[in-house]
């Protein structure tokens, strides 16, 4: 069956051309576009496509809160933000707001089709120059070694306390190691924080 795939950007050069790249493809069915959130919004009220291919710079609101936005209301629709940034700041906001996969307008045919195809079998796509930004970015990441064990037991799922009584420390402390690797990881939250580490071998 044909994935449906519905593009956002306000640049219709830039929807021409992806259109143009994936408009022969056979398992590929192009659900429409929109140039804006509101419209965006609109479509989706009347139709869900599989894959939103979605630029973050809008004219009336930002991709990456388009992307919570949408995530929030149709959990089943998969995002690949669509972007001339190649900035860490931008990549992660997204994927941390639910994308699935993240592009570089210089993309060809092949990458767009392997984002595609990655993010509908619930993977997370990241093109190369993407992945070598964020692999540049989290190199200047430190921990200590209390850091690391505090990480691993987080990452077991224990709580505080029950880490505090592994590790023979106070709760404080434990609390003091977890909140210095959310600002060492940039990360909103655990889950956020765990996958970073995760995706850095980490843990």
């Amino acid at each position: 069956m044909a994935t449906s795939v519905f593009i956002v950007d306000d640049h219709y050069m830039v929807i021409e051309g992806i259109r143009s790249l994936l408009q022969n493809e056979k398992n590929i069915e192009l659900a429409g576009h929109a140039s804006n959130a509101d419209s965006c919004l609109a479509f989706l009220r009347q139709r869900l496509p599989d894959v939103i291919l979605m630029d973050i710079n809008l004219p009336d609101k930002s991709g990456i809160e388009l992307c919570k936005e949408v995530k929030d209301r149709y959990p089943s629709v998969f995002i690949i933000g669509l972007s001339t940034f190649n900035q860490q700041s931008f990549i992660q906001k997204m994927m941390e707001n639910g994308a699935s996969g993240y592009v570089l307008k210089n993309a060809t045919q092949e990458e767009l089709m392997e984002a595609i195809a990655t993010v509908i079998k619930g993977k997370t796509y990241l093109s190369d120059e993407v992945s070598q930004t964020l692999r540049k970015a989290d190199s200047d990441i430190v921990l200590t070694r209390r850091e690391k064990e505090v990480l691993e037991l987080i990452a077991e799922g224990l709580t505080n306390s029950e880490i505090a009584t592994k590790l023979f420390i106070g709760v404080s402390t434990v609390d003091t190691h977890r909140k210095n690797l959310l600002a060492k990881f940039d990360a909103r939250n655990i889950a956020s924080l765990i996958r970073t580490a995760s995706r850095l071998q980490l843990i």
